[in-house]
Protein backbone atom coordinates (compact mmCIF):
# COMPACT_ATOMS: atom_id res chain seq x y z
CA UNK A 1 0.00 0.00 0.00
CA UNK A 2 1.31 3.43 -0.95
CA UNK A 3 1.67 5.55 2.20
CA UNK A 4 2.30 8.80 0.36
CA UNK A 5 -0.88 8.62 -1.71
CA UNK A 6 -2.21 11.91 -0.33
CA UNK A 7 0.94 13.71 -1.45
CA UNK A 8 0.71 12.04 -4.88
CA UNK A 9 -2.95 12.97 -5.19
CA UNK A 10 -2.14 16.57 -4.27
CA UNK A 11 0.54 16.63 -6.99
CA UNK A 12 -1.98 15.43 -9.58
CA UNK A 13 -4.49 18.04 -8.40
CA UNK A 14 -1.84 20.77 -8.75
CA UNK A 15 -0.97 19.46 -12.21
CA UNK A 16 -4.63 19.69 -13.23
CA UNK A 17 -4.82 23.21 -11.84
CA UNK A 18 -1.73 24.33 -13.72
CA UNK A 19 -2.36 22.32 -16.91
CA UNK A 20 -6.10 21.86 -17.37
CA UNK A 21 -7.33 18.73 -19.17
CA UNK A 22 -10.59 18.30 -21.02
CA UNK A 23 -12.89 15.87 -19.25
CA UNK A 24 -11.15 16.11 -15.86
CA UNK A 25 -13.45 16.41 -12.85
CA UNK A 26 -10.70 18.24 -10.96
CA UNK A 27 -10.30 20.76 -13.78
CA UNK A 28 -14.07 21.27 -13.86
CA UNK A 29 -14.02 22.09 -10.14
CA UNK A 30 -11.24 24.66 -10.64
CA UNK A 31 -13.09 26.16 -13.61
CA UNK A 32 -16.32 26.52 -11.61
CA UNK A 33 -14.38 28.27 -8.87
CA UNK A 34 -14.02 28.46 -5.14
CA UNK A 35 -17.74 28.49 -4.34
CA UNK A 36 -18.24 25.16 -6.12
CA UNK A 37 -15.22 23.67 -4.36
CA UNK A 38 -16.53 24.87 -0.98
CA UNK A 39 -19.96 23.43 -1.79
CA UNK A 40 -18.39 20.04 -2.52
CA UNK A 41 -16.33 20.11 0.70
CA UNK A 42 -19.51 20.86 2.65
CA UNK A 43 -21.48 18.11 0.91
CA UNK A 44 -18.75 15.57 1.52
CA UNK A 45 -18.46 16.57 5.19
CA UNK A 46 -22.19 15.94 5.62
CA UNK A 47 -21.83 12.58 3.87
CA UNK A 48 -19.03 11.64 6.30
CA UNK A 49 -21.29 12.48 9.22
CA UNK A 50 -24.16 10.43 7.80
CA UNK A 51 -21.89 7.48 7.02
CA UNK A 52 -20.56 7.51 10.57
CA UNK A 53 -24.11 7.20 11.89
CA UNK A 54 -24.48 3.53 11.02
CA UNK A 55 -23.67 3.06 7.35
CA UNK A 56 -20.68 0.89 8.16
CA UNK A 57 -16.93 1.25 7.99
CA UNK A 58 -16.71 0.67 4.22
CA UNK A 59 -19.07 3.54 3.45
CA UNK A 60 -17.35 5.77 6.00
CA UNK A 61 -13.95 5.11 4.41
CA UNK A 62 -15.44 5.88 0.99
CA UNK A 63 -16.90 9.19 2.17
CA UNK A 64 -13.75 10.15 4.10
CA UNK A 65 -11.75 9.59 0.92
CA UNK A 66 -14.10 11.88 -1.02
CA UNK A 67 -13.78 14.54 1.67
CA UNK A 68 -9.98 14.33 1.68
CA UNK A 69 -9.89 14.67 -2.12
CA UNK A 70 -12.13 17.75 -2.07
CA UNK A 71 -10.14 19.28 0.81
CA UNK A 72 -6.98 18.82 -1.27
CA UNK A 73 -8.67 20.61 -4.18
CA UNK A 74 -9.56 23.47 -1.82
CA UNK A 75 -6.00 23.56 -0.53
CA UNK A 76 -4.69 23.81 -4.10
CA UNK A 77 -7.21 26.55 -4.90
CA UNK A 78 -6.05 28.54 -1.86
CA UNK A 79 -2.32 27.92 -2.29
CA UNK A 80 -2.07 25.77 0.84
CA UNK A 81 0.47 22.97 0.56
CA UNK A 82 0.67 19.60 2.26
CA UNK A 83 3.79 20.93 3.99
CA UNK A 84 1.80 23.86 5.41
CA UNK A 85 -0.62 21.43 7.02
CA UNK A 86 2.18 19.17 8.25
CA UNK A 87 3.91 22.15 9.87
CA UNK A 88 0.68 23.20 11.60
CA UNK A 89 0.01 19.68 12.86
CA UNK A 90 3.61 19.26 13.99
CA UNK A 91 3.37 22.51 15.92
CA UNK A 92 0.29 21.17 17.70
CA UNK A 93 1.78 17.77 18.48
CA UNK A 94 2.11 17.21 22.18
CA UNK A 95 0.02 20.25 23.08
CA UNK A 96 -3.25 19.58 24.84
CA UNK A 97 -6.27 20.79 22.92
CA UNK A 98 -7.33 22.60 26.05
CA UNK A 99 -4.00 24.43 26.27
CA UNK A 100 -4.28 25.46 22.63
CA UNK A 101 -7.71 27.00 23.17
CA UNK A 102 -6.63 29.11 26.16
Amino acid sequence: MERRIIEKLYEVIMERKNTPREGSYTCRLFKKGKDEILKKVGEEAVEVILASKGQGKEQLVYELSDLIYHMLVLMAEEGVTIEDVYEELEGRFGISGLEEKV
